[in-house]
């Protein structure tokens, strides 16, 4: 009789492997965290976008012989995205789980998929990383396409970025009016469209010189919630009807040292997430999730090959509804 061989069983399949990913536990990364961007899944592997008086709008995907989104006649241009595609390779040895063998015995098994989980968990966490530093990009006014870089949504669509100099490096500044100008401008980027706040992501350098403005500082002196410059330096806080917070990034996941952005909140339709279908027999044409993980025998029964990935678009679709902000 032939000794049971778990990496051949049924639960390391495209649909199991893929649902595991998909459970595996969600580790927090501040833009994912604040909620901002609405996640759907779409069947195709490009999103069609238009601009129209400043707004780029995704059209959605039909069936053939269905009608056409209405394109008004103040269209300004529409062009398909190529949704990107992020692939991710691990592996499971069989002399991994060597130790453990035991005949007729579920142990085994379960061994491997813990294993399994593990790489599951890193690719994970590599694609989650991926994709929060696409959403930055997002948020700055750029989008990665398919082929890795990113471009301009502002020279793409021919709009442009609305930028407030907060001089935070003159003790005078009446950082009060700053606020209003950015109010100003997002009602200027909105065009008249409902928002329930503003939140402003600051660099590195922006935000230690925003701590210590003197403006700040003295109107929080003689308030009861005076520990928002004496507590912890890196917690948020509400100033001007803005919430301003330190975004904690890498190096290649920042905003820049002495900028900042105000992000008008609960906009609905202007962050998005598309997730297109895996390119896989079994997924084509099917409505794309976040994550997929397939599984492939070793010659020589060595192991098993691991394959994960995420295919989604993260796209700003009012790029001037966010302001730029400078230290200067």
């Amino acid at each position: 009789m032939p000794a049971w061989n778990p990496f051949s069983s049924d639960a390391f399949s495209l649909i199991s492997l893929t649902a595991s990913i998909n459970k595996l536990p969600f580790r927090p990364m501040r833009i994912a965290e604040l909620g901002l961007f609405e996640e759907r899944g779409v069947s195709t592997t490009s999103i069609a976008v238009e601009e129209r008086n400043g707004t780029i709008q995704l059209l959605g995907a039909k069936a053939r012989n269905a009608p056409g989104t209405p394109i008004t006649s103040d269209k300004r241009v529409a062009r398909n995205i190529a949704i990107p595609h992020i692939p991710a390779t691990g592996a499971v040895m069989a002399d991994e789980v060597q130790n453990i063998r035991a005949f007729g015995s579920e142990t085994m098994a379960q061994t491997v998929q813990d294993r399994i989980n593990e790489e599951l968990e890193k690719g994970r966490q590599s694609m989650d990383y991926t994709i929060e530093t696409h959403r930055i990009a997002a948020i700055m006014g750029s989008y990665y396409d398919a082929s890795g870089s990113t471009t301009s949504l502002f020279t793409e669509f021919g709009v442009t970025q609305q930028t407030v100099a907060m001089a935070l490096t003159t003790t005078t500044t009446k950082v009060r009016s700053k606020c209003f100008d950015i109010f100003q401008g997002i009602k200027t980027g909105l065009g008249g469209l409902p928002y329930t706040g503003v939140r402003v992501l600051c660099g590195d350098g922006f935000w230690p010189a925003l701590m210590s403005h003197d403006v700040i500082n003295a109107s929080y002196l003689n308030s009861q919630d005076n520990s928002a410059v004496r507590g912890d330096p890196t917690r948020s806080f509400v100033w001007g009807g803005i919430t301003w917070e330190w975004y904690s990034g890498t190096s290649a996941c920042k905003i820049g040292d002495d900028d900042a952005y105000a992000i008008p909140e609960g906009v609905p339709g202007m962050f998005l997430t598309r997730y297109a279908p895996a390119p896989y027999q079994e997924t084509v044409n099917t409505t794309g999730l976040p994550y997929y993980a397939k599984s492939e025998m070793m010659k020589f029964n060595k192991g098993i090959e691991l394959e994960m990935q995420s295919n989604p678009l993260n796209i700003c679709t009012i790029p001037r509804a966010v302001i730029k902000l400078t230290k200067v």
